[in-house]
């Protein structure tokens, strides 16, 4: 099912057993369907560690929230949003809050319509429920009845679900880097790119170039998409949105609703209800 062993319990070992002829099905990819999904409780700090699948997989938090780290970016999995994750693509997995997760595994010959590349993808509360429904079903569910017609119904709303900005470039070479790992440990740090570039030794140019370059953001835009990614996580934890605004170098708690608002169509207090 894996390329790499997971660390933790966050990656089940495939279970194999027998389909209706007898024959032992020892892999995910051998079950003659088009979709499987698997559900299960993984608490804060579980982990996997970089993998592959096969198939398409969906990564779905019904509550609490997740990180993985696929594609050079970082997606953060809040409750009620899923990141796709195309066949092949090697990404690792964080559990930041406990999560009740579950995978959803595409096979191959039914991904067309399904995005190439990872996103971060709304999920509706029809298409929540149909999850919630096919997650009861066994591995072979009857694809001829009304359990494949859900399927169908499923697949169909997935590939129609919207696409979230809940990702962050990771700088990976010069500089940049260094500023990216610090602004993960320290949010608030108002420094402008000129400091920065007095600090490291280099030009405020290098650095606006390098960030482009990297990340196909500005660094005011990079680094107010760390601090949304940060809030999120910190939502999640049930902190106060005034503590949350203050932490992340906001002047007021309107100014941080404001640009939560702006960039997640909802403020804070609404994003999770």
């Amino acid at each position: 099912m894996t390329n790499n062993s997971a660390k933790g319990t966050l990656v089940s070992n495939f279970v194999p057993f027998h389909d209706e002829t007898g024959a032992e099905i020892t892999r995910l990819e051998d079950i003659p369907r088009d979709l499987t999904i698997r559900e299960g409780v993984r608490h804060a700090g579980t982990e996997a560690n970089p993998h592959s699948h096969a198939w398409g997989q969906l990564l779905y938090a019904s509550s609490g929230i997740m990180q993985a780290m696929a594609q050079g970016s970082i997606w953060v999995i809040p409750p009620q949003r899923a990141v796709w994750i195309p066949p092949h693509v090697v990404h690792s997995i964080k559990v930041v809050h406990t999560v009740t997760m579950r995978n959803m595994y595409v096979a191959p010959h039914a991904l067309q319509g399904l995005p190439d590349h990872c996103q971060v993808m709304s999920v509706s509360p029809l298409l929540r429920e149909l999850i919630a429904e096919a997650v009861t079903y066994p591995a072979l569910f009857d694809v001829e009845g009304a359990q494949g017609r859900l399927v169908r119904v499923l697949l169909d709303q997935l590939k129609a679900a919207p696409s979230s900005s809940l990702h962050l470039p990771v700088p990976e070479t010069g500089p940049i880097q260094h500023i990216a790992e610090h602004l993960k440990t320290d949010p608030a740090d108002d420094s402008t790119l000129e400091d920065w570039a007095d600090r490291l030794g280099t030009t405020t140019r290098t650095l606006a170039r390098n960030f482009k370059k990297q990340t196909d953001m500005t660094f005011g835009q990079w680094r107010q998409q760390a601090r949304l990614l940060e809030a999120l996580s910190r939502l999640a934890a049930n902190q106060p949105v005034a503590h949350i605004a203050q932490d992340l170098g906001y002047s007021s708690q309107s100014a941080f609703s404001a640009m939560f608002k702006k960039a997640l169509g909802v403020t804070p207090g609404q994003f999770f209800k």
